[in-house]
């Protein structure tokens, strides 16, 4: 699995190489960038294609517009909130019980510039949804990952984690520890994304160190026209034509969602790094390479999932 092709000219259509056996899982696939994967990966003929969702009549909606396009795709729905670990923890039991492999995890789902809040586990909400619940997820599929990519010596395991160029608007120290257990609402609503953009940067960065065996990639895909704007409820009229996006040229999604497919398969991909649109390396901020950082918001998290959730069959 994985293509070698000059990024800028990434045809979907021609460049995902045949998915044939191959099991893959993505958050947030009922709408947006994640319903666009998970069509584009249907033409590819894998075995399996879970759409994680919260919300299952929008889910069996997506499932019954993807089939119409990709008639007899193989789509299962999961029910899962991100922002509840009792949900994800459910969601990863049932996936568990009914496959035995897992080739990519595509973790899409995400909410950007909210109303202050806490996640029913106590984490500010834009970071509680956008890494702490993702990375719970990826710990309890993480035994999966590593079992399929140990069958053979051509397995091609991948995680994209779908971050943004957003992660550049957080804290001037990146991760501001003391706030991730409160709302953080005396800041900027696109503050508190950013923070939890970085914090995806720095998760792939450590997955990948932790994981050799797995290809890891953190991206974003752009400026696209989704309804995570249209979701971003804590900003005003104002602010959405004056804000850092108001000026930014959109991309269709069947343009953005160019980059996070092209991490899934590409043999130009290094794990652990941060890309750009479509393919493009070396344009994180300065802290996003500051591997001390990232193993100390690893360790924080781990914690974390830990004193919540017990201690797992294996470690994050």
């Amino acid at each position: 699995m994985g293509q070698s092709t000059t990024s800028d000219k990434f045809d979907p259509d021609k460049d995902i190489p045949s998915l044939q056996n191959k099991v893959i899982l993505v958050t947030g696939g009922n709408i947006g960038l994640g319903r666009q994967a998970i069509l584009e990966y249907a033409k590819h003929k894998p075995k399996q294609i879970w759409l994680a969702a919260r919300n299952l009549d929008k889910a069996r909606a997506a499932v019954n517009e993807i089939q119409q396009q990709a008639p007899g795709a193989p789509i299962r729905i999961l029910q899962m909130d991100l922002t509840s670990f009792a949900s994800i923890q459910r969601a990863a039991r049932a996936f568990l019980q009914e496959s035995g492999r897992l080739d990519i995890l595509m973790l899409n789902a995400g909410i950007m510039a909210t109303l202050p809040g806490l996640t029913e586990d106590g984490y500010e909400v834009q970071f509680g949804t956008n890494h702490m619940g993702h990375a719970l997820l990826t710990k309890l599929l993480l035994p999966m990952l590593d079992k399929t990519a140990q069958r053979s010596p051509d397995a091609d395991v991948r995680v994209v984690v779908l971050t943004s160029e957003g992660h550049k608007l957080g804290p001037k120290a990146g991760i501001l520890f003391d706030t991730l257990k409160t709302e953080y609402a005396h800041v900027d609503p696109f503050v508190r994304y950013g923070q939890s953009k970085f914090a995806n940067v720095l998760f792939a960065r450590q997955l990948a160190h932790r994981n050799p065996r797995l290809t890891v990639a953190a991206v974003h895909p752009g400026v696209v026209h989704t309804n995570l704007e249209a979701s971003a409820t804590g900003i005003s009229k104002s602010d959405r034509a004056n804000g850092p996006l108001a000026n930014l040229p959109h991309v269709p999604v069947n343009e953005g969602v160019k980059n996070q497919l092209w991490a899934s398969v590409s043999k130009d991909l290094v794990s652990g790094e941060y890309y750009e649109p479509v393919g493009k390396p070396d344009k994180v901020r300065k802290l996003g390479k500051n591997d001390e950082l990232a193993k100390a918001l690893w360790d924080w998290t781990e914690a974390e999932l830990k004193a919540q959730c017990g201690e797992p069959s294996s470690k994050l």
